[in-house]
């Protein structure tokens, strides 16, 4: 699905005035794409702490300001991103839209689905782009897998797992269940990808276990979810991180009727009785900058972006079904 397109009048000045929420990783990779398009001029940014928010205003020749609350405000700003800790996506977005400003926001949206479905209405009531970022369907390796899949015939099996091995686990944001949200939520991309290739999900099943050392600080978790979709796929999607893991694993498998394909982020394989024959995927840097250049010349010449707010409040759906499925330890019917 892409992005109903905007009237290019709702962005007449050229360059894009942008603000920045957040300094840390995908807040410099896309500061790094603003300053070398010349549609585009970062203004301001916002940081979690006095001090990684100067740092980050020194390094990009831009204005510093004290939050976010009053980064939203500013009357010479277009477009705000927000790429901070998931638990405020949702209240940075209702008070940028409150204040006229189009939105970029790494997913999730909202880490609670009736918040981000009221968003999307506001932002429609506003006329203002709203765009979830959800750069892995942008990547290589989700394409090569879609332009793989009629290889193997009917798919009835996927399995997803990404297990990051942390020796030792870092203390910080993604390691706090009421700043990360539940992992499926926090990481929404691993069931977005099943949504995006398969469509409407039945119902959804989920295990879970947190290793904690605080009441809102674990060193590991894993969760496993099993999706039940529509058109007959079952689909599973494990996610684990931390110290309990001795090696980590990226691996997504689909199973069809004519063979099977197994991807990794370095190749695809496509196997086939004792065919193997194998798929190329290419690198998976650029894609923020390349987000970003796709949102700009969507706010200029109404190009089509790839992926809906829409889709991204559906998965979210899906994702807030499989931690209720964990906490009931009950199959969750959509």
């Amino acid at each position: 699905m892409t992005q109903t397109n905007l009237s290019s009048s709702l962005c007449p000045t050229i360059p894009i005035r942008v603000g920045i929420v957040g300094t840390g990783h995908a807040a410099k990779t896309r500061a790094e794409a603003l300053k070398v398009d010349t549609r585009s001029l970062l203004v301001a940014v916002a940081g979690h702490t006095p001090e990684k928010t100067e740092e980050f205003s020194q390094t990009f020749q831009v204005q510093n300001t004290a939050s976010w609350q009053q980064l939203v405000k500013r009357e010479d700003l277009d477009l705000v991103i927000v790429s901070t800790i998931n638990r405020d996506h949702g209240s940075i977005v209702r008070a940028a839209l409150e204040n006229d400003k189009h939105i970029i926001v790494e997913y999730p949206l909202s880490l609670d689905s009736n918040e981000a479905e009221s968003l999307i209405s506001l932002a429609a009531k506003k006329n203002k782009l709203l765009h979830v970022e959800h750069i892995e369907l942008l990547g290589s390796l989700h394409n090569a897998i879609k332009q793989s899949l009629s290889a193997i015939g009917k798919v009835f099996y996927a399995r997803y797992i990404t297990i990051n091995s942390k020796q030792p686990a870092p203390v910080k944001w993604t390691y706090q269940p009421s700043l990360f949200g539940f992992p499926f939520m926090g990481a929404l991309s691993r069931l977005h990808r099943f949504t995006d290739l398969f469509g409407q999900v039945d119902n959804v099943n989920c295990q879970s276990q947190f290793w904690y050392t605080e009441a809102d600080l674990y060193n590991a978790c894993l969760c496993t979810a099993q999706l039940k979709f529509s058109n007959g796929v079952i689909g599973e999607s494990v996610y684990g991180k931390g110290d309990k893991f001795w090696i980590s694993e990226n691996t997504f498998t689909l199973y069809g009727e004519a063979g099977t394909l197994i991807f990794t982020p370095q190749q695809g394989q496509l196997l086939q009785g004792e065919k193997t024959e194998t798929i190329e995927v290419g690198a998976r840097r650029g894609l923020f900058a390349k987000d970003t250049k796709m949102v700009i010349e969507h706010l200029l010449e109404g190009t089509p972006l790839y992926v809906t707010p829409e889709a991204s409040l559906y998965t979210l759906k899906v994702a807030e079904a499989t931690r209720k499925a964990s906490e009931i330890n009950k199959i969750i019917n959509l």
